[in-house]
């Protein structure tokens, strides 16, 4: 089984929206290892402690984190920066996590953003599984299934259920006929397991992971004056570029 940890940044609006582009990025890890992911992760989170004096309580969630820090204020703005740059470094050194995305550039758009960038993140993770394109230890017939936050919820449970019996991708005219083909769900399975990312250690560098992946392309002038944003091309050894071999393992919509 394959475990996919999904969380955004930015928001789903197209009018009066702060931000002109919405991201959802994954971190996926395999059932097979998600016990010594975890463990690896608690002994990071430890280390930052004692580095950095970031709690095992505190919550990483980088929009607050670097600008709104509340009781988080005690460590300096460098250093919380610092602790983000450190979470990307460690997750590129995980060789049995796999990271990609997707980036929805909301500019004169008048699609359901929410819809376009969840339906072209479940298919990409469907046939990266029914291709067997995910590194690491594997079971004979593996299946997925999705973790995330609670944002809108509803509306993601009846978009997988919907999937799994009408999901219509464009055709490449160059290798089928017709305009589309109905790519049903089938090796996402259940519905979708939605945490509060306070309780979960995973969901929290997922947040880090999307939070720069968006500022590769919308940087908040802090980040941009740190260099920080281009940090998510730091993850090059745990991108998965068979979703998009071109854009650092993002798919740009």
């Amino acid at each position: 089984m394959f475990i996919m940890y999904v969380d955004e940044s930015g928001d789903t609006g197209l009018v009066n929206s702060p931000t002109q582009y919405f991201v959802l990025s994954a971190i996926v890890v395999h059932e097979l290892c998600w016990k010594q992911t975890l463990t690896e992760l608690t002994s990071f989170r430890k280390f930052l402690h004692i580095q950095k004096g970031l709690k095992m309580r505190d919550e990483i969630h980088c929009t607050e984190f670097i600008n709104r820090p509340g009781e988080l204020i005690r460590i300096k703005r460098n250093d919380r920066l610092d602790i983000l740059k450190k979470c990307i470094d460690w997750l590129n050194i995980q060789e049995t996590l796999s990271v990609f995305s997707v980036d929805i550039d909301k500019k004169n758009r008048t699609d359901d953003v929410f819809e376009l960038a969840w339906g072209t993140l479940l298919t990409r993770f469907e046939n990266t599984i029914r291709s067997k394109n995910f590194p690491g230890p594997q079971n004979d017939d593996d299946r997925g299934i999705v973790v995330s936050d609670n944002t809108d919820g509803e509306k993601l449970r009846k978009l997988i259920r919907r999937m799994r019996h009408y999901n219509p991708i464009p055709n490449r005219k160059d290798l089928f006929r017709g305009d589309f083909r109905n790519i049903k769900l089938e090796y996402v399975i259940e519905d979708p397991v939605f945490r509060d990312s306070r309780n979960s250690l995973i969901h929290q560098m997922n947040d880090v992971v999307a939070y720069f992946c968006r500022q590769m392309v919308e940087p908040n002038a802090y980040v941009r004056k740190k260099g920080g944003a281009n940090y998510y091309t730091r993850l090059s050894k745990v991108l998965l570029y068979k979703v998009s071999k071109t854009n650092n393992g993002i798919v740009r919509i």
